[in-house]
C-alpha cells in the first residue's frame, strides 16, 4: 500500500492516543483502588461479625448485671424489713428467728455483691472490647471511603481524557486516507496498529530485524507501508530509523 511518509507518521500519534485511551478504558473499568477496596469490604464484613458478637456477649452481661442489682435491691429491702421488725419484737424466739434470716439476707447480699463486682469487671473489658472492634471498624470505612472517593475521582478524569482523545483521534484520522487508516485499525485490533522503527528494531514487539529484512526494509521505498515481519504492525519510518 502507497501511503506518504508524513501520513505514515500521523499513525503514530493515532497510535499513542489509542494507547492512552486504552489506558483511560481500564482505569474506568477497573480503578487501581477497586481491589483495595473489595479487601476492605470483605474486611468490614468480618469486622461486623465480631463486633456483634462482642457487643451481644456485653448485652448479655448487662442484662445480667442488671438482674444482680434487683435481686440486690430485694435482699436490702427485705433485710430492712426484718431489722426494723426485729427492733419491734419483744418475743425471743421471734427475734430468733429474724436475727437468723437477718445473717441469712446478709450473706445472701454479700455473695450477690461479689457476684456484681465480677459482672462489673467483664463488663468493663467487655466494653473495651466492643469499643477496639469498633474503632477497626471506623477506620476500615474511613480507609474504604477515602479509597471510593479517590476511584470516582479517577474514572471522571479518565472519562473526560477518553472524551478528549477520542475528539483529538477523530481529528488526526480525518487527515488520513481512508485505505491508510483501514489497514492500521485492522492492525491495532489484534496489537498495536503503527509503531516507530529505530536502530534495527521495531517500536511495538520490541524484535531487531534479521539482517534480510532488514535489506528488505532498505529497498522499500519511503511512501510504501512497510509491515514488521514479526508482529505484522505498520513500521513507520524516520531519519532515526539507522536504514
Amino acid at each position: 500500500m502507497k501511503a506518504s511518509p508524513a501520513d505514515q507518521l500521523l499513525l503514530l500519534d493515532v497510535a499513542d492516543i489509542d494507547r492512552r485511551l486504552a489506558q483511560a478504558a481500564a482505569t474506568r473499568k477497573n480503578p487501581p483502588q477497586a481491589a483495595r477496596v473489595q479487601e476492605l469490604i470483605a474486611q468490614r464484613t468480618e469486622l461486623g461479625r465480631e463486633l456483634a458478637a462482642r457487643a451481644g456477649a456485653r448485652d448479655d452481661l448487662r442484662a445480667e448485671l442488671k438482674r444482680i442489682e434487683a435481686d440486690v435491691e430485694v435482699v436490702t429491702a427485705r433485710r430492712n424489713r426484718d431489722a426494723e421488725r426485729l427492733n419491734a419484737v419483744t418475743n425471743p424466739k421471734d427475734a430468733q428467728g429474724l436475727e437468723h434470716e437477718i445473717a441469712s439476707l446478709d450473706r445472701r447480699r454479700s455473695a450477690l455483691e461479689d457476684a456484681e463486682l465480677e459482672i462489673m469487671e467483664k463488663l468493663e473489658a467487655s466494653e473495651a472490647a466492643v469499643a477496639e472492634q469498633q474503632a477497626r471498624m471506623d477506620e476500615t470505612t474511613s480507609e474504604g471511603q477515602r479509597l471510593s472517593a479517590e476511584a470516582k475521582e479517577l474514572v471522571a478524569k479518565a472519562t473526560a481524557d477518553a472524551d478528549a482523545l477520542t475528539r483529538d483521534r477523530a481529528a488526526i484520522a480525518g487527515r488520513l486516507p481512508d485505505a491508510l487508516l483501514a489497514l492500521y485499525d485492522r492492525l491495532a485490533q489484534r496489537g498495536t496498529g503503527a509503531s516507530l522503527f529505530t536502530r534495527g528494531m521495531c517500536g511495538s514487539c520490541n524484535m531487531t530485524l534479521s539482517p534480510s529484512d532488514l535489506q528488505k526494509l532498505r529497498t522499500t521505498p519511503a511512501d510504501e507501508v512497510a509491515l514488521c515481519p514479526e508482529c505484522g504492525g505498520i513500521l513507520v519510518r524516520t531519519a532515526e530509523s539507522g536504514l
